[in-house]
């Protein structure tokens, strides 16, 4: 396997793993195109067309990705280009892919409510007094 100063050569693959991508908070499109191999044109396309993948835009509107950005470009690509599937296609395969984070839903009535709030605020209070 060759490494270019850190990211693999475009298409090639860390065996099992999928590319490599470095630990970092935001990425330029430059890095993002040389980590999942796909040409910055593109991925700005993508953006378009995905609304899941999101880049900030820094104050110079430069886009900054994330890696779950990344991890995301890398799935689409692999709907795309291994999978055969049509653009509609991944993006109905993207909005009901079960690893898609959902918010955990907690209904209380407001008894309840009432009465773990009224908990911790006894907690807090006791922890308050402790530290006194």
């Amino acid at each position: 396997m060759i490494y270019l100063g850190g990211y693999l050569k475009r298409g090639e693959v860390e065996e099992g793993l999928g590319p490599s991508i470095p630990d970092k908070l935001y990425y330029k499109i430059g890095e993002v195109s040389k980590i999942t191999g796909v040409k910055p044109h593109v991925l700005r396309y993508w953006e378009s067309e995905f609304r899941e993948i999101k880049p900030y835009k820094s104050r110079s509107l430069q886009r900054l990705y994330r890696k779950k950005d990344i991890e995301l470009v890398l799935k689409i690509k692999k709907l795309l280009y291994e999978d055969l599937f049509t653009i509609p296609g991944a993006k109905r395969k993207i909005k009901d892919s079960p690893d898609k984070a959902k918010q955990m839903e907690l209904q209380f009535d407001k008894k309840t409510f009432k009465k773990i709030f009224m908990e911790i605020k006894r907690e807090l209070k006791a922890i308050t007094q402790s530290l006194e």
